[in-house]
């Protein structure tokens, strides 16, 4: 499984369609471990390209702070699972928080 958080000074950005970065990372759901993370700047912002993207990419699960709700439908078109409402952390305790089932999770911040 790949999972893609969007980043801003190195943790979780609260709005996802402007982050600076995206760290992917495989884990091993079975197993509740970490195998691999890269780092990647994400194309210029244009509505709809994130999606296909990541898409591209390998992603299954996208994990954030907050996220439109026109986003959140293409990536479901694109049987990417979405998380909105994390609170900023870094990506290894988001994983490790997913992984093991103790992801909290609030509001979307994002309300377009």
């Amino acid at each position: 499984m790949k999972i893609a958080i969007p980043l801003h000074q190195g943790a979780l950005s609260q709005h996802f369609g402007h982050c600076e970065h995206f760290v992917l990372v495989e884990v091993d759901e079975r197993n509740r471990k970490i195998l691999s993370q890269t780092i990647h700047e994400p194309p210029p912002h244009e509505p709809g390209l994130l999606p296909r993207w990541l898409g591209e990419l390998g992603t299954n699960l996208i994990i954030a702070g907050g996220m439109g709700h026109r986003a959140q439908e293409l990536f479901a078109a694109s049987n990417i699972t979405v998380v909105v409402g994390a609170q900023s952390s870094s990506a290894e305790e988001l994983i490790e928080a997913y992984l093991s089932g103790t992801l909290q999770t609030g509001d979307n911040c994002c309300d377009h």
